[in-house]
């Protein structure tokens, strides 16, 4: 999903969406824990906290979940004493999961991070500095 509205911004063609529709399905993906999944009946995974999040913010949609839940999701899968993220919280965190849990916290707009951009997965300041903000409308 990310991919495709993700290239639809880039191309201007976010109108070829329903974002209700689908930002319905997306708000769907979180769980009672605050976790995300990616698809019906799967477990919930720190790095949907981008690939959902990051989908519902280009749609505008961010707002439809529970971010405070979500929050508590990502950072109860911390590693207190080596750091990163896991997937979930008890298991061994890794680079891929601590990226997409500190990116999906910036949208989240918890304090002291700075904003990533949803459809790039870069810092605002650097997708800005580098012209790619004029290209799309998100």
């Amino acid at each position: 999903v990310f991919c495709c509205v993700g290239a639809l911004a880039i191309v201007n063609s976010l109108h070829l969406v329903d974002a209700d529709l689908l930002g319905w399905w997306l708000c769907e993906r979180q769980l009672k824990n605050g976790g995300l999944n990616g698809r019906p009946e799967k477990l919930e995974d720190v790095c949907y906290s981008w690939w959902v999040l990051s989908s519902l913010s280009i749609l505008g949609r961010i707002h439809w979940i529970n971010k405070e839940k979500l929050i508590e999701f990502v950072l109860s899968a911390q590693d207190p004493d080596d750091g990163g993220i896991a997937d979930r919280p008890g298991d061994m965190a890794d680079v891929f999961h601590t990226l997409f849990g500190i990116t999906g916290l910036s949208l989240l707009g918890y304090p002291d991070l700075k904003l990533v951009n949803p459809v790039y997965c870069l810092p605002e300041y650097v997708v800005q500095r580098i012209g790619l903000a004029e290209r799309h409308h998100v």
